[in-house]
C-alpha cells in the first residue's frame, strides 16, 4: 500500500467515525433570486481535506456533469450533481467523482461540492469545493428555462474552499 492509499484510508476511517454527527450538506436557505446563502464548511470536511492535502485555493479542471462530459452545450438542473475531476488535486487523483448540488436561480449556476470518491475504490469522503469560471463564462445562456442553466461549456474550474460564500 503506497502513502497516498494509506492517507486516503485514514480519511475514510475518520469519516466512518463521524457519520453520526453529519448534517445534510446543501440544505441551506435561499436568497430571493434562488441562489444559496453562505454555508460553513463542516469541521469534519476541513479535517479530511487537510489529510488529503486539499488546500484552500487549489484548483483543477472538472467535467461539470458526468452524463454530459465533453458536450458543446450542457443543461444543468436544480438539485444533485455528479462531476468528474479531469486533473489531480491534492492527493485526489483524476478521474475522481465529485458530488454536490446545483442552484440555477441567478444569472449563473451555483455549484457546491460536498463529497468526493476515488475511482480506484474507496469510500466517499467529505470535502468543500465550488465550480467557477472567470470572465462570466459560467453565465446561463438566454434559452435557459426556470430551474435550468444552459451553459456553452461542459468544463469549469473546481476550487477548494473553507466556506461557501
Amino acid at each position: 500500500m503506497n502513502s497516498r492509499e494509506c492517507l486516503f484510508l485514514g480519511c475514510v476511517v475518520l469519516l466512518g467515525l463521524s457519520l453520526g454527527c453529519a448534517t445534510t450538506p446543501g440544505d441551506v436557505r435561499l436568497r430571493a433570486d434562488g441562489t444559496p446563502l453562505s454555508e460553513k464548511c463542516p469541521e469534519k470536511s476541513l479535517e479530511v481535506m487537510r489529510y488529503l492535502q486539499l488546500f484552500v485555493g487549489e484548483a483543477a479542471w472538472v467535467q461539470l456533469d458526468a452524463n454530459q462530459s465533453r458536450a458543446r452545450t450542457i443543461t444543468l438542473y436544480d438539485g444533485p450533481i455528479e462531476s468528474v475531476l479531469d486533473e489531480d488535486i491534492g492527493t485526489l487523483e483524476a478521474p475522481a467523482r465529485l458530488y454536490g448540488r446545483v442552484w440555477t436561480g441567478g444569472a449563473q449556476p451555483v455549484i457546491r461540492y460536498y463529497a468526493a470518491k476515488r475511482m480506484r475504490g474507496g469510500d466517499t469522503v467529505p470535502i468543500c469545493a465550488v465550480a467557477r469560471l472567470g470572465f462570466g463564462q459560467l453565465r446561463k445562456l438566454p434559452e435557459s428555462k426556470p430551474g435550468t442553466a444552459v451553459l456553452d461549456s461542459s468544463r469549469a474550474g473546481v476550487y477548494i474552499v473553507d466556506e461557501f460564500r
